[in-house]
């Protein structure tokens, strides 16, 4: 069976964009993603579109937006994916059985989201869809609050890590500094984020502003194709693993402070891969929250259960530690807008293996692991990356 390989990308910036909507954020993103791999619109066979709406916009149907952003895609097969924050890595897994189905050699995935043009009220109502309204739609502060309940959970089981939730913001929002696409590029620090102060007042339970992603608008693209195709192109990155596993959605129904899907597909795609973390040359991985970083150190197994604030305290996931996590500045600054954010993880992920990361960039990157999840953890995607051009 051939492998889909990664042989170019296109990424906005993120943050609050005069792009209008998710049309022309694509049609933007579209173009850089085909001058970067070196290919044309005909030579596409199938476009994966992955963005979340769910009321963003009342214009859905996004699969078919690629074609109105570049009429040369009228008649590619297009496809739209939403698995809540992951729908891009849903995309990404669509497009990978697409071409290693041997249905076509060229495929797209797109990523993006509109959101700040949406009023911030019914973000969080809009977000709070990828929970299990039945049970969770009274939560106060929306999708927050629900990260809110597990940090305070998580405080009440293992004590208040309120500093180390600053710690993870403040190595972020540094790292966020060296990349020329994130939302926030500041440095605010450790004191500043772990002060509930006018500037940065408590969100959810014990989640302050500096511990929640931003509310961002922005657009990401991939170019896969088959490992013939790649090895006739400028760049390839492979994949030495892809998994997904899921979770039950209802909190009432598990122990979320285990993250055990997040757990499951990180064991399942190191097994698949035939490697350890030592392996890894860094980490991608998502922080909608910092305390979701701080659960994901412990399922990725940098630490047991209850010691992740081991993790940060020691500078293991600093970008000059044993295993840099989101030397790209992660959500926390680079942003989230929902759709684009698995696609912009993995077009990070390949810019170090291929050297192009500039001020961002780890030394001799050989290994990059990503973690993108929809929702408190109920889809998990792992993805494994090395340079094979």
């Amino acid at each position: 069976m051939t492998q889909a390989q990664i042989i170019g990308w296109g990424h906005t910036a993120f943050g609050k964009s005069d792009h209008p909507d998710t049309e022309s954020l694509m049609a933007d993103a579209v173009a850089q993603a085909l001058a970067h791999a070196q290919i044309g619109a005909a030579d596409v066979d199938g476009i994966f579109a992955g963005v979340f709406n769910n009321g963003f916009s009342k214009q859905d149907f996004q699969g078919a937006l690629v074609a109105m952003g570049d009429a040369r895609f009228a008649h590619t097969p297009a496809t739209r994916f939403e698995n809540a924050c992951a729908t891009g890595s849903a995309a990404l897994h669509g497009a990978m059985d697409f071409i290693e189905a041997g249905r076509g050699r060229i495929a797209l995935v797109v990523g993006a989201e509109k959101m700040t043009a949406t009023p911030t009220a019914e973000v969080g109502d809009i977000l709070l869809s990828a929970s299990y309204r039945a049970e969770e739609a009274d939560v106060e502060g929306g999708f927050a609050g629900l990260f809110g309940q597990i940090a305070q959970g998580y405080f009440q089981r293992y004590g208040d890590r309120s500093e180390e939730l600053a710690m993870i913001a403040a190595k972020n929002h540094a790292n966020g500094m060296a990349n020329p696409y994130a939302h926030m590029r500041k440095d605010f620090g450790v004191a500043f984020c772990n002060t509930v102060s006018e500037k940065n007042p408590r969100v959810a339970g014990p989640l302050r502003r500096t511990d929640c992603s931003l509310v961002s608008d922005g657009a990401a693209v991939l170019v896969l194709a088959d490992a013939e195709t790649a090895a006739t192109m400028t760049r390839a990155i492979g994949f030495r693993a892809r998994m997904q596993a899921n979770d039950i959605m209802a909190l009432s129904r598990r122990d979320v402070l285990e993250f055990r899907g997040a757990r499951m597909a990180w064991t399942k795609a190191l097994e698949q891969a035939g490697l350890t973390l030592d392996d890894l040359s860094l980490v991608e991985t998502h922080d909608c929250f910092t305390i979701a970083e701080m659960l994901e150190y412990e399922a990725m197994g940098l630490a047991e259960a209850g010691q992740g604030h081991r993790v940060i305290r020691d500078g293991v996931t600093h970008k000059t530690g044993r295993l840099p996590v989101n030397p790209s500045g992660g959500l926390k600054s680079k942003g989230h807008p929902i759709g684009a954010t698995g696609v912009s993880m993995h077009v990070m992920a390949a810019m170090q293996l291929m050297n192009e990361a500039g001020d961002m960039q780890i030394d001799d990157a050989k290994l990059v692991g990503v973690f993108n999840m929809g929702g408190a953890a109920v889809t998990n995607y792992v993805s494994v990356l090395e340079r094979v051009k």
